[in-house]
């Protein structure tokens, strides 16, 4: 397979822009009193940082960005703002939030905006460029997809109780749609794979990243929002002890448009 490069070139207004949404946005998580669900993104935001820059950067050494800006700083903004807004609306998917489609929209209408916004008022301000290889590590992140799916798998084959069994299409959905949003928003915008010329070049990080890079952790996002709403509920109280088999069968049964947490 050819080396997959996952490029991004914006200018510098682009992350103020969203510095600024992601202030809005956890000032709405806190006013819905969304405590977990933020709790969530700045542990994801983290987690991110630590592989980006710790793993793919000092460690492969596969990241590199245009002479003049820092690695390290455009690198924090970027693990804090998609770990962030990835893994909250993740969380909000799978809590079945009552309000799903109000943050939905919310985040992908400033995915396609911010970098339309951007370019009309940027200026001749000098791009930042960043780019990542992807060959040397994304065999460990399709171990880790598999290694995740497959458990999920066997418990379902495993569980004779239909209630109880997981519906593995409704993650596999959040886990590629949530990627795709981002990506198709990077696209669109002109930010994913600028400088490439062809098609199937701009198109090719979208599909892998879709299927792949988020898409890895949500068996294992599943089974902690699982193992810690049979204890708490979003606002860190305690509630019913129940098992981890008897709340997959209470998740089965909530709606989303009926649940509010």
């Amino acid at each position: 397979m050819a080396e997959i490069i996952a490029r991004r070139q914006f200018a510098p207004l682009y992350i103020w822009l969203d510095i600024a949404f992601l202030l809005v946005f956890l000032a709405l998580l806190l006013w819905k009193k969304k405590y977990m669900t933020v709790l969530v993104g700045f542990i994801m935001g983290i987690v991110y940082m630590l592989v980006d820059y710790g793993i793919f950067h000092l460690l492969l050494n596969t990241r590199t960005i245009s002479e003049g800006h820092s690695l390290f700083w455009v690198l924090l903004w970027m693990s804090m703002s998609y770990g962030f807004t990835n893994f909250t609306w993740i969380w909000l998917w799978i809590s079945k939030d009552r309000r799903l489609f109000e943050w939905s929209l919310l985040i992908l209408t400033w995915w396609f905006c911010c970098p339309l916004i951007t370019q009309t008022f940027a200026g001749d301000a000098e791009p930042i460029i960043i780019q990542r290889t992807t060959g040397s590590y994304h065999g460990y992140m399709a171990l880790i997809l598999f290694v995740g799916y497959l458990g999920l798998i066997v418990y379902n084959l495993y569980q004779k109780n239909e209630r109880r069994r997981i519906h593995i299409l409704w993650l596999l959905a959040i886990g590629i749609l949530v990627q795709f949003g981002w990506e198709a928003g990077l696209l669109l915008g002109g930010i994913r794979s600028a400088g490439f010329e062809s098609v199937g070049a701009k198109m090719l990080p979208l599909v892998m990243n879709s299927l792949l890079e988020t898409n890895l952790g949500m068996p294992y996002v599943f089974c902690i929002y699982i193992a810690y709403s049979s204890r708490f509920t979003e606002q860190f109280k305690r509630r019913e002890k129940v098992s981890f088999t008897e709340r997959i069968e209470e998740w089965n049964g909530e709606r989303v448009n009926a649940v509010s947490k």
